[in-house]
């Protein structure tokens, strides 16, 4: 049996996890479809993900993914700080905004002891990271659980690395793919391939599992992939226009217009690359930019300057994350798609 079945999903489809972007309620309604869906750890807090992992356990049978990320967080540093504050300085005054108030970052924290405890507790089927791979003895906790870990290559050499310490799948993510660029080896750009290349050259590389993420939309991609060795598919950005995403009404409507097809990496959101829709701050500032300080402190900066552009409907200093086929984006229920997709893939 292959480990997808073991699961218990009816069809190859992972419903990307996407913070900012869905809570449990996108997470269950694509497992009750027959998929695996997915929960993002990384920006909540230890009771917000307690009572998420709740609300996942009483939702009845059916296998959930809890993603987590695995950097290592340094400290802020003022300098860098000081740095960007200057940049965005005239944002600053032409929105009214103060820029000597108080700011901090949006919590992006790394796994630890405290979301292992939880996993203990309530035991999902998979858990899944991006940036790597927590220190061994807290993958170790992981495993103990029972868990089926899932974790992010770029490259060749990263599905390698990941296969020798401790994955069960290896989520080959494509250059097409939206947010957070999962590299960890390295971070030249340079190296990074896109999804339909990068695929099979990891499938032919490991013996795992395999995962293609990255600029699928339809059941044509999930056929494609399938085609070139992928085990299963993850997919983000044709989730994001779903009923029961929480896509703000700003970011589903630059998926929905031309220049919504025009995205770039970025790192001035986060302080590391990510892809998203090409708005007024990438193009003034970047896309890649020298001046935002390490991931994840550049955020703290931008979110009053985000919040007052927003407040007007100004989406151009908010993070649009999406990946580069933003053509699947459809205003449907998460099971309607799945069910379109199925069919589309022949997979019923």
């Amino acid at each position: 049996m292959s480990l997808f079945a073991e699961l218990g999903m009816r069809y190859p489809i992972i419903q990307a996890p996407m913070a900012g972007a869905q809570n449990t309620e996108l997470a269950m309604a694509v497992t009750g479809a027959g998929a695996l869906g997915s929960l993002p750890a990384a920006m909540l807090s230890t009771a917000e993900l307690r009572k998420a992992l709740e609300q996942l356990a009483a939702s009845g049978p059916g296998s959930f993914n809890i993603n987590f990320f695995c950097h290592r967080q340094s400290e802020p540093d003022p300098a860098e700080e000081q740095r960007w504050r200057e940049a965005l300085a005239p944002y600053y005054a032409e929105f009214g905004v103060d820029a000597r108030a108080e700011t901090t970052a949006p919590g992006r924290a790394p796994f630890n002891a405290e979301h292992a405890a939880l996993l203990g507790e309530f035991r999902p089927a998979v858990v899944s990271f991006h940036f790597g791979l927590p220190a061994p003895e807290l993958l170790a906790r992981v495993k103990a659980t029972g868990a089926s870990v899932f974790a992010s290559a770029t490259t060749v050499a990263e599905a390698q690395w990941l296969a020798r310490h401790g994955a069960d799948a290896i989520i080959a993510q494509g250059l097409e793919a939206g947010g957070h660029r999962g590299h960890f080896l390295s971070q030249d750009l340079s190296l990074q391939q896109g999804t339909f290349t990068l695929l099979p050259q990891i499938v032919a590389a490991v013996d795992l599992p395999v995962i293609a993420a990255g600029g699928i939309v339809d059941g044509k991609g999930i056929k494609a992939a399938l085609a070139l060795g992928a085990s299963a598919v993850q997919m983000g950005t044709a989730f994001l226009c779903c009923h029961e995403a929480t896509t703000s009404p700003l970011h589903r409507a630059a998926l929905q217009v031309a220049h919504g097809q025009h995205t770039a990496l970025t790192n001035l959101f986060s302080g590391r690359p990510a892809r998203g829709i090409v708005n007024r701050l990438m193009r003034e500032l970047g896309p890649l930019s020298a001046l935002p300080p390490d991931f994840p402190h550049a955020s703290g900066a931008l979110a009053p300057l985000r919040a007052a552009a927003e407040k007007v409907g100004d989406s151009g200093f908010s993070p649009l994350w999406a990946g580069q086929n933003v053509s699947g984006c459809r205003s449907l229920a998460a099971a309607e798609l799945i069910a379109a997709w199925v069919a589309e893939a022949d997979l019923a």
